[in-house]
């Protein structure tokens, strides 16, 4: 949950967390909720278990198929989501919200936490702290559960959000992105498993950038489903960019990543859905792409009243879809 929304989401949240005597509907364990790939969760309906109003929500997503949606808590899952793979036949779904944030790291003034991502078993955390600082920081947690703080020093006309974090299926490279309109993505090496990078945390300089060959606006996450592919969620409703609200698109990498720019061509796929029975603003946020299923999650918050709940809509791939 980036700043455009206003800072108004963000005490509506707080002033809930505290209001909210008990959340053992949702709550997660540790800093971010986790539950096993394909459960059905609390509150949630089982993928395939679609309404008609829902169903026909997902419709405008050209290339893909709903098969359910389901809801999480905001609070533990309303920043992103990503497939965590604990052994090759084993995996669960883990979650991030605004209480994902481990206490240590908010002292430090990183206060918010981005879209994660995941493989081979590490887990890949986007944080951000004040906007009169000078840096981000990105947090990689080992299959062990050692933590390591990677930190990267802005260059001239960054900007200092940190929305979230993508890894190449090769492991070598990871897709960043920032906030407000931008005709970029950032290319980093991935910490810890490129060579390049220090071995126990430390500095992190940028590789390159995704050079757009259309402006984006407000994008929330990206995950890559092949390597010269990613689908991103945009958080925008102002239509200026594209005919349509909250547009996930489609990232169509020129080649796939090695450590300099690389230009992109942005397809508008279609609307997240916005469905609740709350009125209000929703507001775009993670996406994951599963590779051992290829179901593609995409998550909004939903608005006013029903802000605790954070939808995930699940899709594959349509039939002949490359």
């Amino acid at each position: 949950m980036q700043h455009r929304s206003g800072a108004w989401r963000i005490d509506w949240l707080i002033l809930l967390t505290l209001l909210t005597a008990s959340l053992a509907a949702f709550s997660g364990a540790g800093w971010g909720a986790q539950t096993p790939a394909g459960a059905a969760t609390a509150g949630s309906a089982p993928t395939g278990a679609l309404s008609q109003a829902t169903a026909n929500a997902h419709s405008g997503i050209a290339g893909w198929t709903p098969v359910g949606s389901y809801d999480e808590n905001t609070l533990t899952a309303g920043e992103g989501v990503t497939t965590l793979f604990e052994s090759p036949h084993r995996s669960s779904v883990l979650y991030r919200g605004i209480e994902s944030v481990p206490s240590n790291l908010k002292a430090q003034g990183w206060g918010h936490i981005g879209d994660p991502d995941s493989i081979r078993g590490y887990v890949f955390d986007a944080f951000q702290g004040p906007s009169s600082g000078n840096s981000k920081m990105f947090l990689v947690t080992t299959p062990s559960g050692k933590s390591l703080e990677y930190v990267h020093t802005l260059v001239r006309g960054e900007e200092y959000n940190n929305s979230f974090a993508a890894i190449s299926p090769d492991t070598q490279w990871m897709v960043a992105g920032e906030w407000n309109t931008m005709n970029h993505l950032q290319i980093y090496p991935t910490p810890l498993l490129d060579h390049r990078t220090p071995r126990h945390g430390g500095a992190l300089d940028l590789a390159g950038f995704i050079r757009l060959d259309h402006k984006v606006n407000d994008v929330q996450g990206c995950d890559f489903v092949n390597p010269v592919r990613l689908i991103c969620a945009s958080d925008d409703d102002s239509r200026t960019l594209f005919p349509n609200e909250k547009p996930l698109l489609e990232v169509d990498l020129a080649k796939s990543l090695h450590g300099t720019s690389v230009k992109g061509h942005v397809v508008d796929l279609g609307s997240i859905p916005q469905v609740s029975s709350c009125s209000g603003t929703f507001e775009a946020e993670g996406v994951d792409f599963d590779t051992s299923t290829h179901v593609l999650r995409v998550e909004v918050i939903q608005p006013g009243s029903c802000i605790l709940k954070t939808t995930i809509y699940e899709y594959e791939p349509a039939r002949g879809r490359g």
